[in-house]
């Protein structure tokens, strides 16, 4: 499945919880997830992929940091594992 169908489905899933999703820019950070997930007790770091899609090693080295520093980021590539995150 493409991206861009997974970003869709996962907003919709979100904002149905009455959650929001913002889409981030990161200005002189290469590699870093592209949105936040905010809900009430279930907050996150989404970096989305096509289905079977995975990060890059810069990727992984950047989320790895930001875990480092007590972030939680998830790598989501299917409506799956948007249902098991939100579930």
């Amino acid at each position: 499945m493409r991206e861009s169908k997974i970003e869709i489905h996962l907003v919709q899933c979100v904002k149905a919880l009455g959650g929001e999703v913002r889409k981030v820019k990161w200005i002189g950070r290469n590699s870093a997830p592209d949105r936040i997930v905010m809900l009430p007790e279930n907050t996150f770091w989404a970096e989305l992929k096509a289905t079977g899609e995975k990060p890059t090693k810069a990727q992984i080295r950047e989320h790895e940091r930001m875990r480092k520093m007590g972030q939680r980021v998830e790598v989501i590539d299917s409506i799956e594992r948007i249902e098991e995150l939100l579930g």
